[in-house]
């Protein structure tokens, strides 16, 4: 599998956890992309990732549904920051396809927190090319996720915790 993590320094970052099974951030999803994610313990989340041929739609660019698989997350976290177990769940997705995504380039996520009302929060996402561009934006609607969907066994059930490069 050619999809890889980007190293960087992350020294002002926040690591935040990992699951076990996501698709995004699953370590141990077989077909997942497997990214991880660093906060600045407040409002903003970011990655660094290049995604591989796998993936990809047409030859060399990146399928629109891990496109917005990616912004979906990233927005997702930004409530997180400085919270790392507070889960939400997307009740509203807004995207704008802006540019191709290419596979194998190293590509900047980055989610910054728009509104947040406790229950409802509202994130701005987006990917951007190695050169600064936005290739794909979201404006991502999230809603505290019911206590019914968390697992009987708390967060360490989804393997929720940071884990080592």
């Amino acid at each position: 599998m050619d999809t890889k993590y980007i190293d960087r320094d992350t020294s002002s970052l926040i690591r935040q956890p990992n699951s076990r099974h996501c698709f995004v951030c699953g370590l141990e999803s077989p077909v997942g992309l497997k990214l991880r994610f660093d906060d600045n313990g407040n409002n903003e989340v970011r990655a660094l990732y290049s995604v591989g041929a796998e993936y990809q739609g047409y030859p060399g660019v990146v399928h629109g549904g891990i496109v917005a698989a990616m912004l979906d997350e990233i927005g997702g976290r930004v409530p997180m920051a400085g919270a790392p177990d507070r889960f939400m769940v997307t009740a509203k997705l807004a995207i704008r396809y802006r540019r191709p995504v290419p596979t194998e380039t190293p590509l900047t996520l980055v989610g910054h927190l728009l509104k947040d009302q406790g229950r409802l929060a509202v994130a701005h996402s987006e990917i951007r090319l190695p050169d600064g561009t936005v290739a794909a934006e979201a404006e991502v609607t999230l809603a505290q996720i019911p206590k019914e969907y968390v697992p009987n066994a708390g967060i360490d059930e989804l393997g929720w915790r940071v884990y080592p490069d």
